[in-house]
């Protein structure tokens, strides 16, 4: 996966997990439950029937598990407690009670982010073989750690913007409804989008089984001290991330240069933590590592390819981000 201008290609169903704003019939009121026991039960079959696509559009807004889940679940709590009966499609409804709650929660942690101690970085999901079923989320390449960090760029309501048109295919009339904006302006925020992201779009360059390899590659040369095979493997530019968020390890600035991050990786893997092991695993749709210590997890590690060379290292070692992968992974040893 790289970062090159090239556009998301249109997919099939690359949303419906999910109606339109215009795709069922205005609900009729002599034909809705009267008993709110029954009731209820109907909204949460509507919530549960949709709740993957909700939860992959709150995890990429928010870049985090944790956020992702409590915004879901006010969602579902104003969705039990909303009155009007005529509701014309739930999955609408429920995407803009989930989109305008991210909005907010962005707008509130901006200066909570603006404190953090080193480099942010979204938390990690499992994916492939490892999932955590009950974090079901689609994946494709707007998942990945690369995508996320560059929509980092973007101001709340344009990061809406662009996801829900150019990641989940939503209709400008549809985006401006979620909003409560006119199409113009909707069309005006992803123009800026579009601009403040420039050139950098991801793109597949090669297949998961190429990508693998070659993550297994660069393993072998960093755990050999092998710098100069390292180097062959990273991009000119590539560039080291780390995220320790002040509660673990990590560099407070990023590395840059295919010679400081070979020379920095095999220095961190020439100097083992006794008890120490890697696992390979898929992380947000791409290879990546779980590093464990005596048993325990102590870090992610996942990269972004573009053209065969690595061009980002992503390092993630905060705890707090680090809970459900570890809960991912006991999952799939039991």
């Amino acid at each position: 996966m790289g970062l090159n201008p090239v556009t998301f290609p249109k997919r099939e169903g690359r949303r419906r997990a999910c109606d339109t704003i215009q795709a069922r019939a205005p609900l009729v009121l002599a034909n809705l439950p009267t008993d709110p026991a029954v009731r209820k039960q109907s909204r949460l079959e509507d919530f549960l029937e949709h709740r993957t696509h909700l939860f992959s559009i709150a995890y990429r807004m928010l870049g985090s598990v944790t956020d992702a889940e409590d915004i879901l679940q006010e969602a579902f709590l104003r969705w039990q407690e909303v009155k009007d009966p005529g509701i014309q499609s739930p999955s609408a409804f429920l995407v803009t009670i989930v989109t305008r709650l991210c909005i907010n929660q962005l707008q509130s942690s901006r200066r909570k982010r603006e404190s953090y101690v080193g480099e942010w970085l979204p938390e990690p999901v499992v994916t492939g073989a490892g999932a955590d079923p009950s974090l079901a989320i689609q994946v494709d390449e707007s998942l990945c750690l690369a995508f996320l960090v560059l929509l980092e760029r973007l101001t709340p309501v344009e990061r809406a913007v662009f996801l829900l048109r150019e990641v989940f295919d939503y209709d400008y009339p549809e985006i401006a409804q979620i909003l409560s904006y006119t199409e113009t302006n909707c069309r005006q925020i992803l123009r800026r989008a579009r601009q403040h992201l420039g050139e950098q779009r991801p793109r597949f360059d090669a297949s998961l089984q190429e990508r693998e390899r070659l993550l297994r590659q660069f393993v072998q040369a960093a755990s050999t001290g092998d710098a100069t095979g390292l180097v062959a493997l990273l991009s000119n530019d590539v560039v080291f991330h780390s995220d320790g968020g002040g509660k673990a390890q990590a560099l407070l600035r990023t590395v840059s240069g295919a010679r400081n991050v070979a020379q920095l990786v095999a220095n961190w893997f020439q100097k083992p933590i006794p008890g120490s092991k890697g696992k390979p695993a898929e992380i947000n749709g791409q290879p990546g590592m779980l590093g464990y210590r005596e048993g325990r997890l102590f870090n992610v590690l996942t990269v972004d390819i573009v053209d065969n060379r690595i061009a980002h290292l992503y390092v993630i070692t905060n705890p707090e981000k680090l809970s459900r992968v570890l809960a991912s992974s006991q999952q799939a040893s039991a």
